[in-house]
């Protein structure tokens, strides 16, 4: 099959095709030559998947078979459910993630209840229009330091107690295993009738 991955994020990308595999081709927005600014302003990591795949839906033709879009991001309790659905933009857009993390630290220093999850959703359509959803989430904790060099974004930072690792600590394969990424995967694949890579 042939996919479109509505991102520019490279991070995103790399956990996508290495789900996805040889066995079917894959193009993100800069393979296909996409650079308009999509606006996201819906109040809901649904909406905002949405917004994306029929953007991208909308402006190409019908070489491919789904454009995947992909919405996610960190929610912590004791930030009263932040970064939330604005996760890519806390703190201002350009604001480096080495910057945001050290910062979630501080913010939570003295806080000792640190549950937090990443929540992901992933829309496919094809080009009939048809819209699927999938929904999954990772639960874990912040964690008091960054460990880990892998990952991008929240990586660093989000502890998964089963693994006693932080993500930053897990590579690619181990990651997709069990991120809440790969899980939405699974679901919108397993819709699909899409064989994957594992």
């Amino acid at each position: 099959m042939q996919f479109v991955l509505a991102t520019s994020n490279q991070g995103k990308a790399k956990e996508i095709l290495a789900f996805l595999g040889s066995d079917h081709k894959v193009k993100t927005l800069t393979d296909i030559g996409f650079s308009d600014e999509i606006i996201e302003d819906g109040k809901t990591f649904e909406e905002n998947a949405l917004i994306k795949a029929k953007a991208i839906h909308n402006w190409l033709n019908d070489d491919y078979d789904y454009i995947l879009a992909d919405d996610s991001g960190l929610e912590v309790d004791a930030l009263g459910g932040e970064p939330g659905v604005n996760t890519a933009h806390w703190m201002g857009t350009n604001t480096s993630y080495e910057y945001k993390t050290s910062k979630m630290l501080k913010l939570l220093e003295d806080e000792p209840l640190r549950a937090a999850r990443f929540v992901c959703i992933i829309v496919a359509i094809s080009p009939d229009g048809a819209v699927h959803t999938a929904r999954s989430t990772l639960e874990g904790s912040i964690s008091f330091e960054k460990a880990g060099q892998s990952g991008f974004g929240y990586d660093p930072i989000f502890y998964v107690s089963e693994l006693r690792k932080n993500l930053a600590e897990l590579d690619v394969n181990e990651k997709n295993k069990i991120s809440h990424r790969a899980k939405a995967m699974r679901l919108i694949c397993e819709e699909l009738g899409v064989n994957l890579h594992e």
